[in-house]
């Protein structure tokens, strides 16, 4: 029982230490919580040498935004232009909008729109799922949506040891 206590509080240490000095307790070398779901994002891009690896965390937190599933842009990203290295000069255009002829101002802006437009004209529409918004977003393709959720599994799975999702076969 008395085992059980000490694991109790030492693997909460920060509670531990409130409840004992009050809430205006400060950990001198308490590290800021850094959101798991970034590192996986910015290593997953790395992973394919993207240039929009460094705005994981953009990526992040404008899905927290609209309410979108935060694998769902990046993702969109992959299958229209591997992550953001094929695409027109200077267009922040990794989406494939308006087959690329679409020029935004910065990789943020880019990402806020796309994220915005989803939530508005396909999410609160009922487009809610890759094979749903397929048809709008990238008519008339038949692979898209699976190539999108493929690549949000493999996010998903990204770096987690038995996870076999994210493993590319070849014959």
């Amino acid at each position: 029982m008395i085992a059980l206590v000490a694991i109790f509080f030492l693997s909460q240490p920060v509670l531990a230490q409130e409840k004992i000095a009050g809430s205006s307790a400060v950990l001198e070398n308490s590290l800021p919580l850094v959101d798991k779901r970034v590192i996986k994002l910015k290593k997953f891009l790395e992973n394919y040498d993207s240039p929009l690896a460094e705005y994981a965390d953009e990526f992040v937190e404008t899905a927290d935004k609209y309410g979108l599933d935060w694998k769902l842009v990046p993702a969109i990203t992959g299958v229209e232009s591997t992550f953001g290295k094929q695409i027109p000069a200077g267009s922040y255009n990794a989406y494939g909008w308006a087959n690329g002829a679409f020029y935004f101002q910065s990789w943020e802006q880019s990402i806020d729109l796309v994220s915005q437009t989803l939530k508005e004209k396909y999410i609160n529409r009922g487009l809610n799922t890759p094979y749903k918004m397929g048809p709008v977003y990238a008519p008339p393709s038949k692979t898209w949506a699976w190539k999108v959720t493929s690549f949000m599994n493999k996010l998903d799975c990204f770096a987690e040891f038995g996870c076999f999702e994210a493993l590319d076969f070849t014959i």
